[in-house]
C-alpha cells in the first residue's frame, strides 16, 4: 500500500499538482485503498469457492446469466465493466449458484485482458467440476477505448471460451448460446 501511495504522489507531482492542497491531500492513500479493493482477486485462491459442490443427478445445462463484473485492463490500468454468462453441463456435481459469480469475481479482480479472463473462468470450472462442457461469454465496455484513444462509447467487446461438448458439438453449442442470449427459451 505504501509503495502505491508513494507512486500516486509521484504521478500527481509529475502532473504539476500540489499534493498539499485540500482536494489532493489524501488522494494517494485513497488510490492505494482503491487498488487494493479492485485488485483483491490477485491474492485470492478461487478454490475457496468450491466448498459448495453438491452431488446432484442433473445432466442438463446449468447457466448463470448477466453476472456483473469489473476488471482492470492491464494495458492501460483502466476499468472494463460488463456481464458474464457462465454455463456448464454437470456430471453428477453442481456448484452453489452464488459460487459461479464469486469465481468470476475472483478472476476479474486482477490486472486482466478480457480474453484471458474468459479462458481462466472456463478452464477453472472444467478442471475442478469435471463437467462435460463449459461455456463462458463475457461482454464488456472498456474505458481504454471509450474515454480515451478512439473514444467509442457504447462499444462492447464480446469474448467466449467453449470447452468440452460445447466446443465439439454444434448442437450443444447452439443450445447453450441460445440460452445465454434469449430471454424466452
Amino acid at each position: 500500500m505504501e509503495r502505491i501511495r508513494k507512486a500516486v504522489e509521484e504521478i500527481l507531482l509529475a502532473l504539476g499538482e500540489d499534493t498539499d492542497r485540500e482536494g489532493l491531500r489524501r488522494t494517494p492513500e485513497r488510490v492505494a485503498r482503491m487498488y487494493a479493493e479492485l485488485l483483491g482477486g490477485t491474492f485470492e485462491d478461487p478454490n475457496v469457492h468450491l466448498e459448495s459442490v453438491f452431488t446432484e443427478k442433473y445432466d442438463e445445462i446449468v447457466l448463470l446469466r448477466n453476472i456483473p463484473f469489473y476488471s482492470i485492463c492491464e494495458h492501460h490500468l483502466l476499468p472494463f465493466i460488463g456481464r458474464a454468462h457462465v454455463a456448464y453441463l454437470p456430471t453428477g456435481k453442481v456448484l452453489g449458484v452464488s459460487k459461479l459469480a464469486r469465481i468470476v469475481d475472483s478472476f476479474a479482480r486482477r490486472l486482466q485482458a478480457q480474453e484471458r479472463l474468459t479462458g481462466q473462468i472456463a478452464d477453472f470450472l472444467m478442471k475442478n467440476l469435471k463437467p462435460l462442457g463449459v461455456a463462458v461469454v463475457l461482454q464488456a465496455s472498456h474505458s481504454c477505448m471509450t474515454i480515451r484513444g478512439i473514444r467509442k462509447p457504447g462499444s462492447e467487446m464480446v469474448t467466449s471460451a467453449l470447452r468440452g461438448t460445447f466446443k465439439r458439438d454444434a448442437r450443444s453449442r447452439a443450445e447453450v448460446l441460445h440460452l445465454m442470449y434469449n430471454d424466452r427459451t
